[in-house]
């Protein structure tokens, strides 16, 4: 199920160009696009699928695999609203896996059958390690959000990889990505326990989660439900995000009505109430959490700060409020990235130590 809606592209080119320059695109090529793109669903010269395709090809064409992933990333973004999107995003992961040998690292791709409301439900992951992975290691779980997918972390990804030498499982969280089940707190969740107790069974026993965005909500409610041994949530939505009384800005009412399932525009009610099911409040009132780095930008226009500063004081639990900076804290994730994998690395040792 899904459907297009009424979308500024130039809105989002003002709000992802960082993001789009930040994970490894030419600005030049990026301008290129920009100028050319008129229209957001129109499958066709100046139509979003379309110029950003063309110049996917001509990477693909020029042997550069890896930036037309990125390409085709952008091609497919926001969602998987109408078939030009799925196309893309086949091309995406055709492209994704011809860059994989110069990754640097080690990459296998796998289908996981997952426990899913009573029957099963196919999850793609991919696992990246060092070469010359040390035996015996924890292993990350991580996502994106619900307009950037495993493959368009892919970076950063890398850095979790090679800078902790273990293993990350990269996935898309329920209703986005390849993922083929609608996004519901408790259903995604329920995944989210499957891929955390296959992890358990890749290392040493001791997990780790990241979480970025919306992926970044479910971080928040595996760590606060102690079900892993570490939790990162960089940008994620946990409690006040999911009240109606938010206005949603740049589509992102049409990107999570989509992800929800809804096969037409929702009513601002039938959005409320189906956003009000993902609050952790009950979780936030328990004591049970797993150690917690809580990080994002103090002028995030999707997250309020009460998200992440509602996390202040709890046991366990580190918080950042990065200023100058918005959703994520992107445009500064130089500097707060080394934060993250410092806190990671003490925190999964400790785990490690404690097991023993």
């Amino acid at each position: 199920m899904s459907y297009p809606w009424p979308l500024d592209a130039s809105e989002l080119f003002g709000e992802r160009y960082p993001q789009m320059i930040n994970t490894g695109l030419p600005v030049g090529d990026v301008d290129t696009v920009r100028a050319a793109v008129s229209d957001m669903w129109a499958d066709a010269p100046g139509g979003w699928v379309h110029e950003w395709s063309k110049l996917a090809a001509a990477y693909a064409d020029a042997g550069a695999h890896d930036r037309a992933a990125l390409a085709y990333g952008w091609a497919k973004f926001p969602t998987l609203a109408d078939a030009s999107k799925r196309v893309a995003l086949t091309r995406q992961l055709e492209q994704y896996q011809l860059a994989a040998p110069d990754f640097g690292l080690q990459f296998r791709r796998q289908v996981l059958e997952l426990p899913y409301r009573g029957g099963t439900t196919d999850v793609p992951v991919h696992l990246l390690a060092p070469f010359d992975l040390p035996a015996g290691r924890p292993v990350l779980i991580a996502s994106g959000g619900v307009d950037s997918w495993k493959m368009d972390v892919h970076g950063l990804l890398v850095l979790l990889a090679t800078q902790l030498r273990l293993q990350v499982l990269a996935f898309d969280i329920a209703g986005t990505g390849e993922s083929t089940v609608p996004m519901t707190g408790a259903g995604g969740a329920e995944l989210v326990g499957g891929l955390i107790a296959h992890a358990r069974s890749l290392g040493n026993g001791v997990v780790g989660h990241v979480g970025i965005s919306m992926g970044g909500y479910f971080s928040a409610r595996s760590g606060l439900a102690g079900d892993v041994d570490a939790a990162v949530v960089l940008g994620g939505p946990v409690e006040a995000a999911f009240t109606g009384a938010r206005k949603d800005v740049f589509g992102m009412d049409g990107i999570v009505g989509n992800a929800l399932g809804f096969d037409a525009p929702p009513t601002d009610e039938e959005l409320a109430l189906r956003r009000a099911e993902f609050s952790l409040r009950p979780l936030l009132d328990e004591d049970c959490n797993a150690p917690m780095l809580i990080v994002n930008g103090a002028d995030d226009v999707h997250v309020p700060q009460h998200d992440t500063l509602v996390f202040q004081g709890r046991r366990d639990t580190v918080v950042d409020l990065v200023p100058g900076t918005g959703h994520c804290a992107v445009s500064k994730l130089p500097e707060v990235f080394p934060t993250i994998l410092g806190w990671l690395d003490r925190t999964l040792n400790t785990a490690v130590e404690a097991a023993r």
